[in-house]
């Protein structure tokens, strides 16, 4: 059986990918238990004695201040949610080309890991023995956004390494962990446009025969489960979760 991938079942097993897919989501969960331990002890309290159980003090406080009227600058959650968080009109405000960048990778991105998980939703109920909707023809029915939302990751990519190679600002102020980021950016988002041209033949194919196509598919895989999943809670890239969080406490503003 042939997945969203590119792999094949005679080359690399489902049941190895579910393995491996597990691991990557176990680590980022620790990862995350870690984190929102650090933000239950709060700016005055980390470091310091505190009693076990802070994430259980993060959670109750994060939503506390949810439910809260006034809180902050006491906008509306909905509001926050649409303008600040997910159109990201702070940055819009701040800096337009900054604001494209991030706008072209965050809709690239999660609308490819909404594809990736919807066809991997559906080959297990196909695996299990439900056949609501055959892999294949989904497999089909989504190729061209697929397709359409790598190139809008890839647009946002390049703004990003444009940005830190000939923005003088921007390259300043660049150091080595945000050189590794991006390029483990620039990596996963590559690996991808090639294991795709190579199962299909197409033009990031380079010629490369597809009897490569399940080997490179899988490395594409790997590297975007660690690199974008379980790696997200140790590295810088923590804000595309802290952020939100913290403009939801907010009630937005600045």
């Amino acid at each position: 059986m042939e997945y969203y991938s590119g792999l094949s079942g005679e080359a690399i097993s489902f049941g190895m990918m579910m393995i491996i897919s597990f691991i990557a989501l176990g680590i980022f969960a620790h990862g995350m238990i870690i984190n929102m331990n650090k933000w239950g002890f709060g700016a005055t309290g980390y470091g310091g004695r505190q009693s076990k159980g802070s994430f259980i003090v993060f959670l109750k406080t994060f939503i506390s201040y949810l439910r809260k009227e006034g809180v902050h600058h006491g906008q509306p959650i909905l509001t926050t949610l649409v303008l600040d968080i997910l159109l990201q009109r702070r940055i819009l405000r701040r800096n337009p080309l900054r604001w494209f960048m991030h706008i072209t990778i965050f809709v690239g991105w999660m609308t490819l890991f909404v594809l990736s998980f919807t066809m991997f939703f559906f080959e297990i109920l196909h695996l299990v023995g439900f056949e609501i909707l055959d892999p294949a023809s989904l497999r089909e029915m989504l190729a061209y956004p697929n397709t359409v939302f790598s190139y809008i990751l890839l647009v946002g990519v390049v703004i990003a390494v444009f940005r830190r190679l000939f923005i003088t600002d921007v390259r300043e102020s660049t150091i080595a962990y945000d050189s590794i980021l991006l390029l483990g950016l620039v990596i996963v988002v590559v690996t991808g446009f090639v294991s795709e041209g190579i199962r299909t033949g197409g033009f990031w194919g380079f010629g490369i025969e597809n009897p490569a196509a399940p080997p490179a598919a899988f490395f594409h895989v790997i590297v975007s489960l660690f690199f974008c999943i379980a790696y997200i809670p140790y590295s810088k890239y923590i804000h595309v979760i802290a952020t939100p969080l913290t403009i939801l406490a907010n009630k937005g503003g600045e």
